[in-house]
């Protein structure tokens, strides 16, 4: 199936028992056991859930993966994929990650022995460099969050089977719709299906896909040990979010490019951080490895503009954290999302007090245009 007809007819898309083609909500928590250890295919919720399971296979269908896992949260889910490891291990970690990744990589992770150096992987000289005796993966995003680097997937990925070491890349911004990392080597695939996955500002969740059986193994042992599941309820919003992926992400595209050349084109804006920017750094790299650059732009005003006038100011726009959603959502990192990650390091990554992040929504063209443009009338 091509990629729009796999969002619809994927993973369990019809229920077996009914024919409903809108997979039912399984609330239950425990399930009738016929023969005494007969090891049924339902037995506890945690463990499994019908509703659950087939969220699962779907995002295991679209980001051509074999298994995948649902997890109550983007960061359950990433703590999750990092509890692979073991007190005294490595891990090389991309240095523009989002604040929450940063904040349970330093301030939890840190605690029980696992090492983490940062680097930034689009320099795939330092990354070698960073590869210890006891490194065992390299995670990292993109395009990342908030300046929307690129880094080569691919090539990252050939890095890492040189040194027997596991890929793990966050493909939140890009979404399946864009990109496949696991098609280009990786070996884990994790999102905050919170944002365009379900689309709508209605559920968090988390997500992640493997193409390896072992780490695939080693993940369900960790879902059902952990337990921080999706629920059979928000399991079923973000089914019936991915469903729409496609028809909306090429909103989200076009939308988008209107909006980035407007900010290209504007006086009062100092730099533009996107994807398709032919000059930028990474453009090259992501026309290779994306099937389009995404909606996601983040910009910096002209110094001693006011930023926080600037976002307060805006009317249809929604000042708010979090991305992907149907309604165009902004923030400022250094105040909101990326707080955790102290100002040093932001400063020293690229992320200054001034920097604005823009998740471009489903809006008439015209309104997000007339909207931005007033917020720039008042500074």
């Amino acid at each position: 199936m091509k990629f729009n007809t796999k969002l619809i007819h994927g993973g369990i898309s019809e229920d077996q028992t009914t024919g409903a083609v809108s997979i039912p909500v399984y609330r239950s928590s425990t399930f009738h056991q016929h023969k005494l250890g007969a090891e049924p295919k339902w037995e506890y919720a945690r463990t499994g859930n019908p509703t659950r399971q087939a969220l699962e296979d779907l995002i295991a269908d679209i980001e051509n993966g074999k298994r995948g896992f649902a997890f109550a949260s983007g960061s359950a889910a990433i703590h999750a994929t990092f509890s692979l490891f073991s007190s005294g291990d490595h891990i090389i970690i991309g240095n523009d990650v989002y604040g929450g990744t940063f904040r349970l990589a330093n301030k939890v992770l840190k605690r029980f022995g696992l090492e983490f150096t940062v680097v930034d992987t689009r320099d795939l000289t330092a990354v070698e460099n960073a590869i210890q005796a006891n490194t065992k993966a390299i995670y990292f995003e993109t395009p990342t969050n908030p300046l929307l680097k690129i880094t080569d997937i691919a090539a990252v990925a050939k890095i890492a089977k040189e040194h027997d070491l596991k890929t793990i890349v966050d493909n939140t911004f890009a979404t399946p719709y864009n990109q496949n990392p696991l098609s280009l080597g990786v070996d884990i695939v994790v999102h905050s299906a919170t944002k365009y996955l379900g689309g709508h500002s209605d559920v968090v969740a988390g997500l992640a896909v493997t193409n390896d059986e072992k780490i695939a193994d080693d993940l369900a042992f960790l879902q059902n040990s952990i337990g921080s599941v999706l629920g059979p309820d928000d399991s079923w919003l973000l089914m019936r979010g991915i469903k729409t992926l496609g028809v909306r992400m090429r909103v989200h595209h076009e939308n988008a490019k209107l909006v980035y050349d407007y900010l290209t084109s504007n006086d009062k804006v100092a730099k533009v951080y996107y994807p398709g920017n032919p000059d930028s750094i990474g453009y090259d790299i992501a026309k290779k490895q994306m099937r389009g650059f995404g909606a996601m732009i983040s910009f910096e005003l002209q110094p001693g503009l006011d930023a926080k006038k600037f976002v307060e100011s805006l009317q249809l726009i929604d000042l708010a954290e979090s991305l992907g959603g149907i309604e165009s959502l902004i923030e400022v990192p250094a105040v909101m999302t990326h707080a955790a990650i102290p100002r040093e390091i932001r400063l020293q990554n690229g992320i200054t007090d001034e920097l604005i992040r823009l998740s471009v929504g489903l809006e008439d063209e015209e309104d997000l245009l007339a909207d931005l443009k007033q917020a720039f009338a008042q500074i």
